[in-house]
């Protein structure tokens, strides 16, 4: 695979001066860039998660033990919510860009080298607490499993805890390439971690013919050095960006304590949002079997298009802003609008996609082996209502990395203490109506707890815009007027590609897939050109001179 370059390009003495000659990176081009060398990354991975997603869909489908392996990969996650991408980009990313942009060098390698230090000692705690508390937090959590499978469970917990720990430090060396623009790296890494995972279930389940809990065991050791391979390709050039770097566990060096302060907000409001998908498994738990594993491959779909678009301009955007805190007003108003419009055009397409198409690509991604049409339907079913907040959980991801760069870690905190209760008590209220809707043996339950997460979204989106309306001074608008001319470009577009597949006749789900969606893809991308919004196809044809 070639890579695609950096930005700027790495060379001798570039480390800490990432900018190219007469490329201003506050400028909208640069900032495009940025960020589609996040979306590059992001995609590589994600795609490369679906291949592991349809490879484990195959083997375990939606049955006992991959509730198991879904709620045990779930519960170590809180060491990588907690102190991982999320946690950095608000506490550390604005302290190290600033130093960086004011030519302090040493100040900003002590920082991050101290960080590190903290980090490291954090999550080498926690993974081993974990290990050993494993039977209680299962127990609790995850009550509603059988006893078999929550003995699996606390075996896979006590596999998969130091992965985590391993990935918290991923996440710091995200940070710092992020900080030097070096984009592509620290967001195509997961690729590594999910190969290790690919590799295990290839030749434990067609070479060693294994399947079950022994497959599954030898899934999570596949996990674990995959974490270790996610921090290793990342090391290198992290390194060679930060030159003189000492890991310390000092609080006394400058920003620590800042970034400490900083960071307190957002571990709790992680720690809420973390509970929450904990209690999402554990209400899926009480459901009929197999509801863990339909929530988690709905989620997997549901997070793509937030992660490619979502969080892609948002971590683009959050070095720029933080390098310029002093920008506000108007000028940080117009900022969040422009990026709020990149985010709308990718995402009002995949909304009516998932809506309208989601059997299609369910169908595409996982129907192979356990995985048949009935846990395509229930898969849909909890897609299509995640889907109803998908733009709302995306652009919050942007408004929150705005009150990131402004050294705001609070105000989203609070926010995802409302999102989260309100997402638990709707879910709760609507899962038992809706798991006695039966699609074969499965229960339409988690589609309850994803319509509970879609209210809570577009209710956070509302306050967090409020919030910073009042903090900027100023007005901004998330989409603005082209909102309406995207909806109307993907109503078509939908309708056209749900048009042709219901006119097919059977073909493999690639086929359908290819049929559909590409009608959709091109439709849309021509309908949004011709209402006047701009979009890939405009820059494709500026670059060719047409």
């Amino acid at each position: 695979m070639t890579e695609i370059p950096e930005v700027p390009p790495s060379g001798e003495g570039a480390a800490l001066a990432p900018d190219p000659p007469g490329d201003d990176p506050g400028n909208e081009t640069a900032r495009a860039r940025a960020s589609a060398l996040v979306t590059a990354g992001i995609f590589l991975s994600r795609i490369s998660g679906l291949v592991r997603e349809r490879i484990f869909a195959y083997f375990f489908g939606a049955s006992p033990v991959a509730d198991a392996w879904k709620a045990a990969l779930r519960l170590p996650n809180v060491l990588q919510n907690l102190l991982g991408e999320g946690t950095l980009s608000a506490s550390f990313i604005p302290i190290y860009a600033e130093l960086l942009e004011e030519g302090r060098e040493e100040e900003a390698a002590r920082f991050a080298g101290a960080a590190l230090g903290l980090l490291t000692v954090a999550a080498g705690l926690l993974a081993v607490l974990g290990i050993l508390l494993a039977p209680w937090i299962v127990g609790f959590f995850f009550y509603g499993f059988d006893p078999d499978r929550q003995a699996l469970t606390v075996e896979l917990v006590r596999i998969l805890f130091p992965m985590t720990a391993l990935l918290v430090i991923s996440a710091w060396s995200l940070g710092i390439l992020n900080s030097h623009r070096r984009f592509f790296l620290s967001y195509v890494a997961p690729v590594a971690w999910n190969a290790a995972m690919i590799t295990a279930m290839a030749v434990g389940g067609f070479g060693f013919d294994l399947s079950g809990s022994e497959l599954v065991r030898i899934l999570a050791w596949g996990a674990l050095a995959g974490g270790g391979l996610q921090l290793g390709v990342q090391l290198p050039l992290t390194l060679r960006l930060l030159r003189e770097f000492k890991p310390s566990i000092s609080t006394r060096v400058h920003g620590v304590r800042e970034a400490i302060r900083n960071l307190i907000p957002v571990v709790a409001a992680r720690g809420a949002v973390n509970l929450g998908g904990w209690l999402d498994y554990a209400l899926a738990a009480f459901l009929t079997a197999g509801a863990v594993a339909t929530l988690s491959y709905a989620q997997i779909l549901f997070m793509l298009p937030i992660s490619l678009f979502g969080m892609a301009v948002a971590a683009s955007e959050l070095p720029e802003i933080s390098r310029n805190r002093a920008a506000h007003g108007e000028r940080l108003a117009g900022e969040v609008a422009r990026a709020g419009r990149r985010v709308a055009y990718y995402l009002v397409p995949s909304t009516v996609g998932y809506l309208l198409l989601g059997d299609v690509i369910v169908s595409a991604l996982f129907e192979t082996g356990a995985f048949g049409i009935d846990e395509v339907r229930v898969t849909w079913a909890i897609l299509g209502a995640y889907a109803l907040g998908m733009g709302a959980s995306a652009t919050s991801r942007l408004l929150s990395s705005a009150f990131y760069a402004l050294r705001d870690t609070r105000t989203p905190a609070r926010m995802a203490y409302i999102r989260v209760s309100l997402a638990l008590a709707i879910g709760a209220a609507l899962m038992f109506p809706l798991d006695q809707i039966r699609v074969g043996p499965l229960g339409l339950g988690p589609a309850g707890l994803a319509l509970g997460s879609a209210v809570a979204a577009w209710i956070e989106l509302a306050l967090l815009r409020n919030r910073l309306r009042r903090r900027v001074g100023a007005e901004f608008s998330l989409g603005g007027s082209a909102l309406p001319r995207l909806g109307f470009a993907a109503l078509v577009a939908g309708g056209v590609a749900l048009g042709i597949h219901l006119l097919l006749p059977p073909l493999h789900p690639w086929w359908v897939a290819l049929g559909t969606l590409v009608p959709f893809g091109v439709i849309y991308l021509v309908l949004t050109r011709g209402l006047g919004v701009s979009g890939p196809l405009d820059r494709l044809l500026r670059r060719s001179g047409t």
